[in-house]
């Protein structure tokens, strides 16, 4: 068989490590030919591609980021571009595509695979939202480097006796401020699940001074929003792909606690730090059988589903299915976390 493989949307530890694992498998077990498509689905349609080998992967497990690249592409070029991308994989003699990404390349995946192409999907992100898999790898090194940080911004908060304001990514769900939050030991945690009320925040951010303590840390995920009603917030609107904008929640939050608690009080927002650098050894196993089972799914046919772990297992689900909801942090967790508001 001649296999495609492409990564596409945010980069994210532990995409390499997918890439070696389907070279290996697709080589070794079963004599097949992989090709990789460059930067994402703008590769497909363009038909960019390279031949990747043993060689062509060796010593890529551990490397951050991804050896083909990624971009993202707006939903109606893609719609649009559905006939070029049969027409490139018939010219390249592929049986299938293993497309790698998050919640958007999972609906595009499920687009073209609706259209005819032969697709197998594997998920990744930092969000952890994929709603069909027990967590996704990316998740665990962006949750190590975010606890890192808070451990380290504490000393710096306490020296000062500031209020800092860690700002994480996640998008519209909370589960890398919930489980950074919890492993830092942070004094209040924010997430989009729960809109927060300012007053409520102030009050318990105010507590730890009226106790004596020196400083505080608040963490919060860029898609937290306030209650109705109870803070000043404005939307940041849409990107060209769809994407809602932030608007920098630990600034407003920052001005806000500062204003009300007369301490002072910093944002900070980690960003993309989150997504580079070296994968856990946790991703780095898990995205080696994501990549393990994507081939093995592609002979037996399976196309139109994404690899998932179940408990222990790594199965394959409906691509429908994978898409068709968030994961968001239940309700029920939070009472693990009594400092989320």
């Amino acid at each position: 068989m001649r296999i495609g493989v492409l990564t596409s949307g945010g980069d994210c530890p532990g995409l390499n490590a997918v890439i070696r694992s389907v070279v290996h498998r697709a080589v070794d077990a079963h004599g097949d030919e992989v090709i990789g498509f460059l930067d994402g689905w703008r590769g497909l349609l363009d038909g960019d591609h390279l031949e990747l080998d043993l060689d062509a992967v060796s010593g890529i497990l551990a490397r951050g980021g991804t050896i083909l690249g990624s971009s993202r592409v707006r939903p109606e070029d893609l719609r649009d571009g559905v006939e070029r991308a049969k027409g490139h994989l018939r010219d390249l003699g592929l049986d299938a595509v293993i497309p790698i990404g998050g919640e958007g390349t999972l609906k595009a995946a499920r687009l073209l695979s609706d259209n005819g192409l032969p697709i197998v999907g594997v998920p990744k992100t930092i969000d952890n939202d994929i709603a069909v898999t027990d967590v996704t790898f990316g998740f665990d090194t962006a949750v190590g480097v975010a606890t890192d940080a808070l451990d380290r911004l504490k000393t710096t908060a306490e020296s000062h006796q500031r209020v800092l304001i860690v700002e994480v990514m996640g998008r519209h769900t909370g589960w890398i401020a919930l489980h950074s939050g919890m492993a830092a030991g942070a004094h209040a945690i924010v997430v989009p699940e729960r809109p927060f009320d300012i007053k409520e925040l102030t009050e318990r951010v105010g507590a730890r001074f009226e106790a004596g303590k020196r400083f505080a840390i608040v963490v919060v995920a860029e898609g937290a929003k306030p209650a109705p009603g109870t803070m000043d917030f404005a939307e940041g609107g849409k990107d060209i792909y769809g994407h809602e904008r932030f608007a920098g929640i630990a600034n407003l939050l920052a001005v806000e606690l500062e204003r009300r608690l007369g301490k002072e009080a910093r944002p900070v927002i980690l960003g993309h730090v989150q997504r580079g650098g070296t994968p856990t050894a946790y991703d780095r196993v898990l995205a080696t059988r994501f990549g393990w089972h994507a081939v093995e799914a592609v002979h037996r046919g399976e196309f139109g589903r994404m690899t998932a772990l179940r408990g222990t297992d790594i199965v394959t689900v409906p691509l429908a299915e994978a898409v068709a909801s968030l994961k968001t942090v239940p309700e029920e967790r939070y009472a693990e976390a009594p400092t989320v508001l």
